[in-house]
């Protein structure tokens, strides 16, 4: 495989898988191995405490759920480089428990950070990516940092509360989408990966990056006797290491969507992975399903809230892959605003609005008014030239 790019990988909203695999957990913790696998691996997965203020009311989750879910760019050893949040998602489960629906958050949208007297934060305005990073500083770690993103976005969105959250941590991911053997996916736009290239002179793949980059990580041109792998518009069995490249891709993407194609495309492999995971080749086999929930254990860190992991379980082992529904924040369009001199994105009603229904639980009434923000795999939004940057 290709070797990470030079000063600072994208590393791909990688919380955008976390979803699937805490599906992944559901289903072969419950089908297979019961409560000998749950708690094996249930110490390795869960963690108290990580939503703060956010924390929804009550031990339980018999009604509608709220899941955070956030992928960060982490320098392990290196506390003093601290970690942002490279994406955010939310996630609702409505009270009936039998669909999904996820809703980016662009990094760069511009908010109000509360304060963090325990990391010793003032708070302040700044892009929403940057509040894990302020509660991660001086100690406060991977739990600080996600307190302060879920009180951040309890704060922006009037009140919505969590009733868990995850982080998922790259490496650790890269396991379970190789313990599936791949997935299938339709490819809804053509992808040109920046990471993974062929060398005409030897027919390899992966050993040299194929673009020349800038200083701070932009491809530029293609190196001399390199050819880029594509991603053709069409649906096939993607092999793990295509699976996990394509969804990493924000560069040069057809519809120059940037980040808004790199969410969807990030969400609709979540759907993949879980019909994946869900295939009577995974769950009826033991030796499998040990290796996806080995694999979980190294690639999620589960903030429980206060309801037991075998409520989680129970409550989510019903719902369907094909119920998990994707949608497009701001319809798929940057929402640009320069304030001096920096550019944010900001959201439009219709998000803000979304975010409503998920605190009021009345997201599929939500969507069946607005059924243009489903991200079908199908559809990519029209062109847009202003991409916010790295």
């Amino acid at each position: 495989m290709a070797k990470k790019r030079g000063k600072k990988d994208p590393l791909w909203a990688r919380l955008s898988l976390i979803s699937g695999a805490l599906l992944l957990l559901v289903t072969g913790g419950t089908l297979v191995g019961g409560n000998l696998l749950l708690n094996h691996y249930s110490d390795q997965i869960t963690q108290e405490g990580g939503l703060g203020d956010a924390a929804a009311a009550g031990t339980n989750i018999d009604g509608p759920i709220n899941l955070l879910l956030v992928g960060i760019d982490e320098r392990i050893g290196n506390e003093a480089m601290g970690a942002r949040a490279d994406s955010i998602i939310v996630a609702h489960v409505p009270a009936t428990h039998d669909a999904v629906y996820m809703m980016s958050i662009p990094r760069d949208t511009r908010v109000r950070i509360p304060s963090s007297p325990k990391t010793k934060y003032p708070g302040g305005t700044d892009k929403i990516n940057a509040a894990f990073q302020f509660g991660y500083q001086n100690g406060g770690g991977r739990a600080g940092g996600m307190e302060l993103l879920a009180n951040t976005v309890n704060q922006m969105s009037g009140g919505l509360t969590f009733n868990g959250a995850a982080i998922v941590n790259f490496d650790g991911f890269r396991g379970l989408v190789h313990a599936l053997d791949g997935v299938h996916m339709c490819v809804d736009e053509k992808v040109t990966s920046i990471h993974v290239g062929r060398d005409k002179r030897t027919g390899e793949w992966g050993k040299t990056m194929p673009y020349n980059f800038t200083p701070d990580g932009n491809p530029t041109t293609l190196k001399p006797h390199m050819e880029p792998k594509v991603y053709e518009v069409g649906c096939r069995d993607f092999l793990p290491w295509e699976a996990l490249d394509y969804v990493r891709q924000r560069d040069k993407l057809e519809h120059s969507d940037g980040d808004y194609g790199r969410q969807r495309h990030q969400q609709q492999f979540i759907k993949a992975m879980v019909k994946k995971a869900t295939s009577a080749g995974v769950i009826t086999n033991p030796i499998k399903v040990n290796e996806v929930l080995s694999s979980v254990g190294k690639a999620v860190t589960f903030y429980r809230g206060r309801v037991e992991l075998v409520d989680w379980i129970f409550t989510l082992k019903g719902i369907d892959p094909d119920k998990m529904v994707t949608l497009r924040t701001n319809n798929g369009q940057y929402n640009p605003e320069k304030i001096n001199g920096q550019l944010f994105e900001s959201l439009d009603q219709t998000a803000k609005d979304l975010l409503k229904a998920f605190k009021d639980d009345t997201v599929a009434q939500f969507v069946a008014a607005h059924p243009e923000m489903i991200a079908n795999e199908a559809s990519a939004p029209a062109s847009n030239p202003s991409n916010s940057g790295r």
